[in-house]
Formats: structure tokens, sequence, C-alpha cells
């Protein structure tokens, strides 16, 4: 019922539209009639919630409100006319009457051809040629149906390769001038999206959307969406290169945004994932975004634990003449302790200050590192004396560092005061490779022998117990 309302009232407007004879009104009383179109598509729930085809689980995932819409054709003039008239004269309203009116006549000719012989893409190139133009003329709302409309054209399309050539050329033809008006571009985009059925041709419209939203400055709008990556990506079914853009674009856009370095290292270690089992020459590609990897590891200074050294796009670079010093700081922050950084910082300052680290706070950082290296003693006990020459600290600095240890969550331990020891019973490992895969591994064994042996113990005894019960029953009688 709800659909059916929908439609007459969009039918009723295009009516009123068409009454008013607007191929002879001037271009501000056009503006206005247009306004009908937008207020009658606002009327329309999202296409989410009224066919199943649209599921809000593949919607673009966006903060700002995306009304999804449906262009319903009538007997009177095709809002896909309506728009290409609007904007012919738009464009052609300082060439004088008799130059517009021809100029319109024309181009409204050739969507008419176009249209008759289903040349949707010729169609939809036709309609975004003066895009700059009107997105500079043009109100927010006018601007909101003109594309709508545009972008309805999609739905027309029954060839998957004629649908991305679509969705490029107007993804891109939005997107190109990301200063102007940048919100109100992505929000185009998001409807375009929404309106795609296509996984790559989703794919290519939201990395235009993030390049818009890196150039134009909204990114706080499309930052939100990153939560879903995992999903997405499972969705458009990438190839590889695909996968290192959409990675390699995301960590610039939360670089760009200072968002939590956990983030940034997150999307940039899952970028240098995709070089695994490449050979050298591609390898190198990664070299610079590696190096700035290791540099954003060891600046993060609540992040203690990361795999890198086992990444291949991370290991080129320990002979790499012009990156092998930052891969040794790296060494040395993922299996070194404080010593070994000041012999670093010793010869190398010059080199973390071109980099933007700060000495102090990675003298921090490596004591915090050291005492979790010390914890993973097997004895369980670390002396006050060991953690004090160890950090380079006085005897009263001792125990708080050992307190700032256990509230980043690197080690669970208690601090035995009487005899100046500390008594460890977790320790986070600082990298996880194949020693620590293999300790895992021989840990499960012994806990799996103890609980079998356990098992075993609890069988016997039960055997013991009911035979003890049944001599008992028969002494009774």
């Amino acid at each position: 019922m709800t659909r059916f309302i929908c439609i007459y009232v969009f039918k009723t407007l295009c009516k009123i539209v068409s009454s008013h004879n607007i191929s002879h009104h001037p271009l501000e009383n056009k503006k206005k009639l247009l306004r009908v179109f937008v207020d009658g598509i606002r009327v329309f729930p999202s296409l989410s919630a009224l066919s199943s085809a649209s599921p809000i689980s593949s919607q673009f995932p966006v903060t700002t409100t995306t009304a999804m819409t449906t262009v319903v054709p009538t007997s009177e003039e095709d809002p896909v006319l309506f728009v290409v008239r609007f904007t012919a004269e738009m464009s052609w309203a300082e060439a004088g009457p008799e130059v517009a009116e021809q100029q319109v006549t024309s181009l409204c000719l050739e969507a008419q051809e176009c249209m008759i012989a289903g040349r949707w893409l010729d169609l939809a190139s036709l309609m975004i040629t003066s895009a700059d133009l009107v997105f500079s003329k043009a109100s927010d709302k006018d601007l909101e149906c003109i594309f709508t409309i545009i972008c309805n054209l999609v739905k027309r399309l029954e060839s998957l390769d004629e649908l991305l050539e679509m969705a490029k050329l107007l993804s891109t033809k939005i997107a190109q001038q990301p200063t102007d008006k940048p919100a109100l571009r992505l929000k185009i985009l998001f409807n375009l999206y929404n309106l795609l059925e296509n996984p790559y041709s989703r794919f290519y419209v939201y990395m235009n959307a993030l390049k818009l939203a890196m150039n134009g400055k909204v990114i706080e709008n499309i930052i939100p969406s990153f939560k879903m990556i995992d999903t997405l990506l499972k969705e458009w079914n990438l190839g590889v290169q695909d996968q290192r853009d959409i990675f390699l674009a995301i960590s610039n856009i939360l670089k760009e945004h200072k968002s939590s370095p956990k983030e940034t290292l997150k999307f940039l270690t899952k970028y240098l994932a995709t070089f695994s089992g490449e050979d050298s020459h591609v390898l190198e590609e990664a070299k610079e975004e590696a190096a700035h990897t290791i540099i954003e590891f060891v600046r993060a200074p609540d992040i203690f634990q990361h795999d890198l050294l086992e990444l291949p796009a991370v290991a080129q670079l320990e002979k790499d003449t012009k990156y092998a010093l930052v891969y040794q700081l790296l060494k040395i922050f993922q299996t070194q302790r404080l010593d070994a950084y000041m012999d670093f910082y010793t010869t190398n300052s010059a080199l973390l200050k071109s980099y933007g680290l700060v000495h102090e706070e990675c003298i921090a950082k490596m004591r915090l590192m050291s005492i979790v290296d010390l914890a993973s003693d097997e004895s369980g006990q670390i002396p006050y004396s060991l953690i004090k020459d160890s950090l380079k600290i006085e005897d009263d600095e001792v125990e708080p560092w050992v307190v700032k240890a256990i509230s980043a969550k690197l080690v669970d331990c208690k601090m035995d005061q009487m005899n100046q020891v500390i008594r460890v019973s977790r320790s986070t490992e600082r990298v996880f490779g194949p020693r620590q895969w293999q300790a895992l591994r021989e840990k499960l064994a012994t806990w799996r022998g103890n609980v079998a042996s356990v098992i075993t113990t609890i069988q016997a005894n039960k055997v013991t117990e009911e035979g003890t019960q049944a001599m008992q029953g028969l002494a009774i009688r």
C-alpha cells in the first residue's frame, strides 16, 4: 500500500510539472518546478524497505543519511528528458534565447535518440557533460534531484561491462571537483553505490568516494565505513592489486585524519601482507610503505606486539641501502632491550629526528618492552636490581615502571617487596613467530597430557569406588 501511495504522489507531481508547459518558462521558474521533483522523491522510503533485492546489509555504510530513491516512468515527459532540458537551459542561459533554444532542442533530440536505441551509456555521458557548471549554479536540492535521476540510469543496463563503465563514468565525474560541495558529492556517490548491484562496480564507486573524501576534506563522513571493510571485501571479491589499492587508500586517510595509530597500522599491515609470495621486483613497490609502517609502530606509545618481522615486504629492508637502519630499529623494538636502543641512538640520532621520532618517547616504550623481555624468563621471577639495570632507572622507579607494564596489560605479576623480586604469572609475546608457535604447541601438548592423566585417574577411582560399593552390598546380604 505504501508503495502505491508513493507512486501516486510521484505521478501527480510529474503531471503538475508538465501542466505548466515548462518548455516556455524562464529558467528560475523551472528551477522551482524541479524542486517539486526533489520533494516528491523524498516521499519515497528507502529501497531497502521496499524491496528484498536491496538488503540493508549490502548498503553502503555511511553516517550521512542517504535517500534511496526510485524513478517511476509516467505518460508525461520522462524525468530523464526533463533533466536534460533543465541542465541544458542552465548551461546555455547566458548565450541568448536564439542560441540557447537551438542548443537545448538539439540536446533533447540527442537524448531521445539514445533512449529509443537503448544507448544508456551514451545518454549518461551526455547528461553529465555540463556537470561542473551545474554544480556551480544549481542549488543543493536541484543537484540531488538531477543526479538521482542520472544515477538511476544504471538500473536500465543489463550488460555487466556497460554497468561498470557507467559506474566509472558517473563516479569519476562526480568526484572530479572534490573541493566544490564535497559533502554533497559524497552523498551522491553513496546513492549511486546503493543503486548498483554488481560488486566490482560498487568497489569502483567506493574507491572514488575515498579519493573524494580525502581531497575534499570530508574524511569524517567515510571513516565509519572502515568498520565494515572485511565484510565489504568479501562482497567485492577483489584481486590482489585492488586489495592493495584500497588498504593503502584507507591507511592514508586515517593518517591524514590522525586517527588511532592502531587503526592506521592495521590497514598498513594488511597492505604489506598482500605482497607475501611476490618476487623481489614486486616487493620493491612496498619498500616506502614498509619503512613508514615501522616508524608508525615505533612511534605508537601503546602498541607493543606486532608481527612485522614476519612480512616479506618488511624483511627486504634488512639489506636495503636506504632503509636498512629502519629495519634495524624495528628489530631492536621487537627483540632487544633498552641498552641496544641507546647504542643505536648514539650513532643514528639524526635518522630518528628525520622521521619525527622523539628520543624520550622511544626510551619510555623500550623500557616497557624491556620489562616484557625480562618477564619471558622461564623462572618467572625478576629481581628488582635487574629491572633497575636494564631500564637504567633509580631504585625508587622500579615499582612505578612495573605498574605501568601491568596497566598496559603487558604482564601479570606480583611485587614481592620483602625479597625484592617480581613474580610473573603471564607476559605478552613481543613477536609471535615460529618459536612462539612451537612453545604454544608444547604447552598445549602438556596440557592435553595433564587432562588425559586426570581423566584416567578419575575413571580408575570410579571403578574402585564402584567395586567397593558392590562388596559392601554383598556383605550386607
